[in-house]
C-alpha cells in the first residue's frame, strides 16, 4: 500500500504543542497518501502517516494532552492512530510506507514464537518482528519499505529503509532533535529546516543531476537514509548502520543451474507482489514482457485477466528516428505480447505539448529537478492508468542487474574511471557559471565516483574484467538505478498508484552481483542470461529484441516549447536559474550552434532534455522558496 510518513523528535521541546507545524507536515503528505491523517503525539515525539485510500477522510489524532501552542482549526473524525502495542514493559508505535513481500513467512515465524495477531497488516507483523528480534528483524524482511518505530519509555526512534531503496526516507538532524519524512517537501513545512541551497547541493544538481550522491538530500542539512541502512535516534544522537550491502561470493552454479535459478528468483518475486487487480506496464521489451507473462499466467490460474498499458506520443509515427540507444519503436512487440498473453491492452498516446507543460508538476511530484520529460510523461501515463487500476508492475532495474545498458558492452566506455552514463561534464561546465560549479568541478564528480567504488566487494580470484563488472554493477545499482526508482516511485505515488518493481528483489541482486560476466552476457548479448532463462516461454521476436529504453517524444514541438520556455526562465528576474546559467552559451544551444555529442545523463537526456531540466530546476527552487548560500 502506498503511504507517506513523517515525524518530529525533540528532547528539549514539547513537540505535540506545535499543532500548526504538524498540520502543515500532514497536509504535505498528500497526494502520496490521500487517506485520513493519523497521528501519535507524545511530549518528545510526533509521528504522522497517511495511507492511500479511494476515499479521503478527515484528520484524527491521538494526543497525550492537548495544550496547543500554535493551533489551527481542523476537522476531526473517528480514525485509529498509527499502529501501537504495549509489550514487555514498553509502548511501541510504528508508521510505515510500503509492505513486506514475505509477510506470511514472517508471521509464521512469529506464531511459532507464541505471538497471536489481530490482523494481517504489515504494521502489526513488522512491529512484532521488531519486538521479538530487535534490529535483526531486518534480516528477515523482503519488501519495499521505510518505517519508524518509537519506543515511548526508552524515548528512542528506530528507522529503516529497504535493502534496494525502493521507498524514500529523508531526515534533518539538529541539536536536540530530528525531523523525518517520506519526501523533502514535507520536511520543508517545519521551520527548523531552512530553505537553503548550498554549494554541495548546487554541485549535485549541476554536475551530477538528476543523479544524487548516496545519502544526499540537496537542501542544506537534509539527508536521505541510504538503501539497506537503519538509524537509531536517542538523546545520545544518531547511530547509523548498514545492515545489507552487496557482498562478493563464489558463483558455484553451472550454466543450466544458473538459468533455472534466475528464472525461479524472478518468477517468485513477481508472484509474491501480485494481486488480482494488478496491471502491467508493457513496452514489448524483454523485462516488461517477462513480468507480463508471469503475471498473466498467475492471474489466469485464478480466473482473472491481466490488463497491460503502454505509452506513445503524438507524431512519433512521423518523427521517430532509430538510434543506437533506441533502435526501434515498441508497437510491433507490444502487439505480439498482448496477443500471446491474451491481455486486454491500452495504448495511451500523450500529447507532446502536454508532456512539456507537465514538467513543472513532475518536478513538484519528485521534489527535485528530475529526468525532464521522462518524468513528466510517466506522471501523465500513471494518471491515465489510475482511472482503472490502483497498482501496476514496471520492468525497471533489470538492466542494472543483468548488464542491459550499452556501457556494459563498450570497452571504450567500460574502463573509463568515471560514471559511464555521464562520461563528460564539459557541457555542464559551459552551461553553469564557474563561481557555482567551482574551479575544479571534475574533482567533485571524481570524489562522488570514488566514494562509491570504495564500497565494492571483490573476490581474490576476480580478473580485471570481473573486478570492473562488480564496480559497474555497484555504480549502476547505487546511482543510475536509484534515479529510475525515484522517478517511478514519485510519479506513480503522486497519482496514488502502488508501483511494484519485482526486479528490485535483494535475492535477485545478490545472485546477479555474483554471476560471472560470461554467464550474464550469455551469447554475447545484453541480459543474455535473462533471454536464456525465458527461452521457450516468450515469443522469440520479443525474447531476441534488442534493448530499447522508455519511449520519449520525437515530436519537434517539444523541443520548440522547452527551448523557448527555458529562454524565458533565465530572463525572469525572480528566478535564480538566470544567475546560475551562462546565458550566451544557452542561446548557442537554443540556436543549435553547439552540437551535443554526448548525453546529458544516460540514454534519454539529450538536447531537448537540457532545456527541460532547467525548467524543472526553476520550479524546484521557486516551489521551495530556496535561497543560495555559497
Amino acid at each position: 500500500m502506498i503511504g507517506s510518513i513523517a515525524g518530529w523528535i525533540d528532547y528539549e521541546k514539547n513537540v505535540k504543542n506545535y499543532s500548526e507545524t504538524i498540520y502543515k507536515m500532514g497536509e504535505a503528505l498528500k497526494p502520496r497518501g490521500n487517506g485520513a491523517l493519523k497521528e501519535f503525539k507524545g511530549t518528545s515525539c510526533v509521528l504522522i502517516e497517511r495511507k492511500n485510500s479511494a476515499h479521503s477522510a478527515q484528520r484524527t489524532t491521538h494526543n497525550e494532552g492537548n495544550n496547543n501552542k500554535d493551533s489551527t482549526p481542523m476537522p476531526y473524525a473517528l480514525c485509529p492512530m498509527p499502529y501501537s502495542l504495549s509489550m514487555n514493559g514498553e509502548d511501541y508505535v510504528i508508521v510505515l510506507d510500503g509492505r513486506l513481500f514475505n509477510l506470511h513467512e514472517v508471521k509464521g515465524d512469529l506464531a511459532r514464537k507464541g505471538y497471536s495477531f489481530d490482523s494481517d497488516t504489515h504494521e502489526e507483523i513488522m512491529l512484532k518482528a521488531y519486538i521479538e528480534w530487535g534490529r535483526s528483524c531486518l534480516d528477515r524482511f523482503n519488501g519495499a519499505y521505510a518505517f519508524a518505530i518509537w519506543e515511548t519509555r526508552k524515548q528512542t526512534l528506530f528507522v529503516a529503509r529497504d535493502r534496494i531503496g525502493v521507498k524514500p526516507f529523508f531526515f534533518y538532524q539538529y541539536g536536540s532533535g530530528l525531523v523525518f519524512a517520506s519526501e523533502i517537501k514535507t520536511l520543508m513545512q517545519n521551520k527548523i529546516v531552512k530553505p537553503i541551497l548550498d554549494s554541495d547541493g548546487l554541485k549535485q544538481i549541476m554536475l551530477i543531476g538528476p543523479g544524487r550522491g548516496m545519502g544526499a538530500g540537496i537542501i542544506k542539512g537534509v539527508k536521505e537514509l541510504k538503501a539497506g541502512e537503519f538509524m537509531v535516534f536517542s538523546r545520545k544522537g544518531a547511530e547509523f548502520k548498514t545492515y545489507w550491502r552487496l557482498m562478493a561470493h563464489p558463483h558455484t552454479d553451472n550454466l543450466g543451474e544458473t538459468v533455472i535459478r534466475t528464472r525461479e528468483l524472478i518468477t517468485d518475486s513477481i508472484e509474491r507482489q501480485l494481486s488480482e487487480d494488478s496491471a502491467s506496464f508493457l513496452s514489448g521489451g524483454l523485462d516488461s514482457s517477462i513480468i507480463s507473462l508471469v503475471a498473466s499466467n498467475w492471474l489466469k490460474e485464478r480466473g482473472e485477466t491481466l490488463s497491460t498499458f503502454s505509452v506513445d506520443y503524438d507524431g512519433n509515427d512521423e518523427y521517430f528516428v532509430g538510434n543506437a540507444f533506441q533502435p526501434d519503436s515498441d508497437g510491433k512487440y507490444i502487439d505480439i505480447m498482448s496477443r500471446f498473453t491474451g491481455s486486454p491492452h491500452t495504448n495511451i498516446v500523450l500529447n507532446s505539448l502536454e508532456v512539456a507543460d507537465a514538467l513543472s508538476e513532475a518536478s513538484i511530484a519528485r521534489g527535485l529537478p528530475g529526468m525532464a520529460d521522462i518524468d513528466s510523461s510517466l506522471l501523465l501515463f500513471c494518471r491515465e492508468v489510475k482511472k482503472t487500476h490502483n497498482n501496476a508492475f514496471s520492468g525497471e532495474c533489470a538492466d542494472e542487474l543483468f548488464g542491459g545498458y550499452p556501457w556494459y558492452h563498450n570497452p571504450s566506455i567500460l574502463f573509463q574511471d568515471t560514471f559511464p552514463w555521464s562520461q563528460s561534464i564539459d557541457l555542464r561546465k559551459l552551461l553553469f557559471k564557474q563561481q557555482f560549479v567551482g574551479k575544479n568541478p571534475e574533482e567533485f564528480v571524481k570524489n562522488e565516483y570514488q566514494k562509491t567504488i570504495a564500497t565494492v566487494d571483490y573476490l581474490d580470484t576476480d580478473n580485471r574484467l570481473e573486478v570492473r563488472m562488480r564496480e559497474m554493477f555497484v555504480l549502476n545499482f547505487y546511482w543510475f538505478m536509484q534515479t529510475l526508482i525515484e522517478r517511478g516511485d514519485r510519479m506513480s505515488a503522486y497519482n496514488q498508484i502502488d508501483l511494484r518493481i519485482p526486479f528490485c528483489d535483494y535475492r535477485i541482486a545478490e545472485y546477479a552481483f555474483n554471476m560471472p560476466w560470461h554467464l550474464k552476457s550469455l551469447n554475447n548479448r545484453e541480459k543474455g542470461i535473462l533471454r536464456e532463462a525465458f527461452k521457450g516461454l516468450l515469443p522469440e521476436e520479443v525474447r531476441e529484441r534488442k534493448k530499447s529504453p522508455f519511449p520519449k517524444t520525437f515530436n519537434p514541438v517539444f523541443l520548440d516549447f522547452v527551448s523557448k520556455k527555458a529562454g524565458v526562465v533565465v530572463k525572469d528576474k525572480y528566478s535564480l536559474v538566470g544567475e546560475l546559467i551562462n546565458q550566451e552559451f544557452l542561446n548557442d544551444l537554443r540556436t543549435t550552434a553547439y552540437e551535443v555529442k554526448a548525453p546529458w545523463y544516460g540514454q534519454l537526456m539529450r538536447m531537448p532534455q537540457i532545456f527541460a531540466y532547467l525548467i524543472q530546476l526553476d520550479c524546484f527552487i521557486k516551489s521551495f522558496g530556496l535561497r543560495l548560500e555559497i
